[in-house]
């Protein structure tokens, strides 16, 4: 059995695999290139009990293609991970393999992987409840300055 984790950034990511003793087997940092991915997973695939994709702002396009390609796919709830207190160093590796150790392990905190027609709809969604936070401090803020200004003044 295999486990495979990828550490998604902006224009690259780390892919790594490793076997049932957490034993790397391949590390690789790649261009974010979907064939190019999917190159490095491919003679795996057999054995590849899953790939886990880090939840980042841009994780659509590798994750609908690993799922069109044929590999089963899961997105890593970033947030609910909780790693080691005390480690000494974390890089993109180390953060590749913990993914692929929590998929082994039966304890990785997902997310939900949306269908393609909800994504637009929850993405505006998110984006509204951002404004609507944004526009609550600012008001609060100037009811704040106006209040401290009448305390100031006496006026109660």
């Amino acid at each position: 059995m295999k486990f495979c984790g990828i550490d998604l950034h902006s224009n690259n990511s780390v892919v790594v695999i490793t076997d049932e003793t957490d034993r790397i087997l391949v590390s690789r940092r790649s261009p974010n290139d979907l064939s190019k991915i999917i190159q490095l997973l491919e003679p795996h695939r057999i054995e590849l009990q899953g790939v886990v994709v880090e939840s980042t702002y841009n994780w659509y396009w590798l994750v609908v293609g690993l799922k069109d390609a044929g590999f089963d796919v899961m997105l890593a709830n970033t947030v609910a991970m909780k790693r080691y207190d005390g480690l000494k160093h974390s890089d993109d590796q180390d953060d590749a393999a913990f993914l692929a150790h929590l998929l082994r392990l039966g304890i990785l905190p997902t997310g939900y992987i949306h269908p393609p027609q909800e994504r637009a709809l929850r993405d505006l969604a998110r984006k509204r409840v951002q404004l609507v936070r944004s526009r609550t401090q600012h008001i609060l803020a100037v009811e704040n300055i106006i209040a401290r200004r009448l305390y100031s003044c006496g006026i109660r």
